[in-house]
């Protein structure tokens, strides 16, 4: 049994931001690494043809790299809910060398309090970064994540990636929210539409990178498709997806796991959501009114959406917390997701790496806004702590094998490539080095691929053991990236993944260094559910407020759902 965490809570933490389902990266690019690499680029170098136009990037002290190239259009105005089309070719070199548009969205200034919208629509954009002479090196696609309503292509820079890695690290902008994902029926009248935009923006990203990449020195016949939480769960879809056949040869999953979402009451949701803007724009007197409108298959439906401003439309269904039933998305339309979704037999069957942490639900436990609430106000400052540690700990046991074991489990028999499992175990309370509160929290793998990020105020990442882990695990994603098979020389042996070896690769290290093992870290629902109930800390009542309004409704917490009778 996992060590209990510890029931006293500080409460005084550092302010971050989080974005639906993963920490989002404030720090904006630049070139910090360990590794220096002195490196002389003329002008001419910079400039790159793509199918569209030519583009001219900038260098970094460890790589070139070209921001925003755009792959498609902007999906806006008649293109809004549309599949993606070709940008307009350009003739003049375009300016690559600055950051452009991420997709609009709505975020908290954790400052004021206030919401905030950034972004455009004007968003169909990848990064580019390469090494100095790059010739046929593997490339990584990142999806970023942030439930699929938030976050941008710089989630992480890539510029360490292509040292450590050595490959062409590409980081792509989708649409997200609303604008990526919707179900209402009067969008799809015909038989082959569907309302998963943003998995066709991927899709569209993807055949741009191998139609251009051998253009930046990469092997276009070697592409990675990798992500992180929901751009992760995207990766997934990808795996079931027919529309991403031959689009990729490798799979990496960070806190992904199976998701997907029913149309039709997806669009039930989303209708209920719009309907106060039809409202408030003097179309009905009432949101009922309005939401059977909404959901009918009127064309004017179309047309009134359409004229919505998006900072408007980005808002909605904002406070999803790794929730579907608040923002559904990744819809089994049987066009893009079969509709029978993970259970299907059809498999895009490419070698998959799928990663998690050991303390997965620890910032959604940490920041959910039901601590704040009125159930908690009435409860002793002791019995908060007790209760918000208590559902870290048994949220993350769910979390954890959902992001990985369990889309092992009902992947295996049709999937028909290897599965490689990997598990962090740095910072949580099985660990050589733990971290307080936060643990192997959600993202505690982005520091082993760059310096350059936001996690600071958690914990030392640049200490040597941290660093020596990271080093370990950069060989074996390097090898992985190459060949499909993370094992190498030097490095312990990590065994795929089957039902009668059901073992993970484990990430540890104390201050100075790396500790690898492979182990059986199986669990099951039933298990946990059993220690919950076990668990003589906590009162029954805490017990049944944290089940019914904290882990209630989560990516993971279907089993748990059943047990409270949670609607």
């Amino acid at each position: 049994m996992k060590k209990r965490l510890s029931r006293i809570m500080a409460l005084s933490l550092a302010i971050v931001m989080v974005s639906g389902s993963s920490l989002t990266a404030l720090a904006a690019p630049k070139s910090t690494t360990n590794v220096k690499i002195e490196n002389e680029v003329n002008a001419t170098s910079l400039v790159k043809q793509t199918q569209y136009g030519a583009v001219k990037g900038t260098s970094t002290d460890t790589c070139n790299v070209w921001y925003s190239i755009p792959y498609a259009a902007a999906p806006s105005g008649d293109l809004r809910w549309a599949a993606p089309t070709a940008p307009a070719s350009w003739n003049a070199t375009m300016d690559c060398s600055k950051l452009g548009n991420k997709a609009i969205q709505s975020g908290t200034d954790y400052a004021t309090g206030k919401t905030v919208v950034s972004g455009s629509e004007d968003c169909l954009n990848l990064d580019v970064y390469a090494p100095a002479n790059a010739k046929n090196l593997p490339v990584m696609v990142y999806i970023h994540g942030g439930n699929n309503q938030t976050g941008s292509s710089t989630e992480i820079d890539g510029t360490q990636i292509t040292v450590d890695e050595n490959c062409i690290y590409v980081s792509l902008n989708y649409r997200l929210g609303i604008l990526g994902f919707n179900a209402l029926p009067a969008f799809h009248t015909s038989k082959d539409s569907t309302g998963n935009y943003a998995m066709l923006d991927i899709a569209m990203a993807l055949d741009w990178v191998r139609n251009n990449i051998a253009q930046f020195g990469g092997n276009p016949n070697n592409i990675t498709v990798s992500g992180f939480s929901a751009g992760g769960r995207d990766v997934m879809a990808m795996l079931i997806s027919p529309l991403f056949e031959g689009k990729f040869d490798k799979a990496v999953v960070y806190s992904g796991g199976m998701t997907v979402a029913d149309k039709d009451e997806s669009a039930e949701i989303m209708a209920k959501a719009v309907a106060p803007l039809a409202v408030e724009d003097g179309l009905f007197a009432d949101a009922e009114a309005a939401k059977s409108w909404l959901l009918s298959d009127d064309p004017a439906v179309v047309t009134y959406m359409k004229g919505i401003d998006a900072d408007r439309l980005c808002q909605l269904m904002s406070n999803a917390g790794i929730r579907m039933s608040v923002f559904p998305h990744l819809y089994a339309d049987d066009v893009v997701i079969p509709s029978e979704g993970f259970k299907t037999t059809k498999y895009n069957n490419v070698p998959v790496l799928m990663l998690t942490g050991e303390t997965e639900f620890s910032l959604f436990s940490a920041f959910d806004s039901y601590f704040s609430g009125a159930d908690m106000k009435t409860l002793d400052e002791n019995t908060q702590n007790l209760a918000k540690s208590y559902a870290i700990e048994y949220g993350s046991e769910m979390y954890r094998i959902f992001n990985a074991q369990c889309s092992a489990e009902e992947m295996y028999g049709k999937y028909k490539n290897n599965m490689y499992l990997c598990q962090v175990r740095y910072g949580s309370t099985d660990s050589a080095t733990r971290i307080p509160i936060m643990g192997s929290f959600h993202g505690i793998f982005v520091p082993m691929l760059t310096d350059n990020h936001s996690y600071g105020s958690f914990a030392d990442f640049s200490t040597a053991g941290y660093q020596n882990m990271a080093h370990v695990f950069d060989q074996y994603l390097t090898n992985f990236m190459v060949t499909g098979n993370p094992n190498g020389a030097g490095l312990d042996n990590w065994s795929n993944w089957t039902s009668s070896n059901p073992v993970s690769l484990v990430l540890d290290a104390d201050a100075n260094n790396a500790i690898v093992s492979v182990e059986n870290v199986s669990s099951s629902y039933g298990k946990i559910i059993g220690q919950m109930n076990a668990d003589d800390i906590v009162s029954e009542d805490i017990k049944d407020l944290m089940g019914k309004n904290v882990l209630n409704g989560r990516w993971f917490s279907s089993a748990l759902d059943q047990y409270y009778d949670n609607k």
